[in-house]
């Protein structure tokens, strides 16, 4: 006779394990340690999501299947303002309360987030250096090296754009693929004609460009959200902090859909 229970929601969902991750630091512990640690896991799963989003929007792009591509990134959009929301709730925590526990954080720091990182990679942020945070020989490392290796999400797009019959010149697929998207003057005339047919490829198009501002607004919002509870500050694990982060700040993912505005 089977002794196995049958599935529940907590067992499907491992609840028992999940609950047990949020384990505060502080003495106490410090009311707000638990609301810290809580967003920050769940930015993690949400990352989790998209990175798991963003695979099969490169399959679909390169399939040329326009439906599930366009479903796809309205998924992401929706992921990116939940993103945003989670700063207003992160906003309730003064800067009395964060500092209460903030030692106990001692070198941690959102700057290691390896989800995040691959995420840019994908999406063409690709700075190459970044991978010396990470320790040789392990899976976070190598990983990172294969999503900096791998082509962007931008390049899956003119692989869709050519398939539609559009022209694209080699220029704009040329060069190391672990090199950050650079815009391609060469390939700005394609994509204005891609706009003024105004079929599945501008619709795309369009939709990279919200997913563009939308990573900036989350950016913008995390920034602030720093700014508002230490300052000037040093971050945690002695990263600039808000200064680093304003670096990041208007920096276009895919310049060439930003460039042809004017021309549109």
């Amino acid at each position: 006779m089977s002794t196995t229970k049958p599935l529940s929601y907590v067992s499907y969902l491992k609840l028992d394990e999940l609950q047990q991750l949020q384990q505060p630091l502080s003495d106490g512990p410090e009311h707000d340690e638990m609301l810290f640690i809580v967003i920050h896991q769940v930015y993690e799963l949400w990352f989790k999501q998209v990175l798991h989003e963003l695979r099969f929007l490169r399959k679909n792009l390169q399939a040329h299947r326009p439906a599930p591509v366009m479903a796809t990134l309205d998924r992401v959009l929706t992921i990116f303002k939940t993103l945003v929301g989670q700063v207003d709730v992160l906003e309730t925590m003064t800067p009395m309360s964060f500092n209460s526990f903030r030692e106990r954080l001692e070198a941690s720091s959102g700057f290691q987030s390896a989800q995040f990182r691959e995420l840019e990679f994908m999406l063409g942020h690709k700075r190459p250096k970044l991978i010396e945070n990470y320790p040789e020989d392990s899976g976070l490392r190598e990983s990172l090296q294969a999503a900096l290796e791998q082509p962007s999400i931008f390049r899956a797009l003119l692989s869709f754009l050519a398939a539609e019959g559009y022209a694209i010149p080699a220029a704009a697929t040329a060069g190391d693929p672990s090199a950050p998207t650079q815009a391609c003057e060469a390939l700005q005339p394609v994509l204005i004609q891609a706009y003024q047919d105004e079929g599945w490829a501008m619709q795309i198009c369009e939709r990279f460009v919200d997913l563009d501002e939308g990573l900036q607004e989350w950016r913008y919002r995390h920034v602030k959200m720093v700014e508002r509870t230490i300052g000037a500050k040093l971050g945690t694990g002695g990263s600039m902090g808000a200064a680093y982060l304003r670096q990041t700040l208007f920096t276009p993912l895919f310049p060439d859909l930003w460039a042809i505005r004017a021309s549109l």
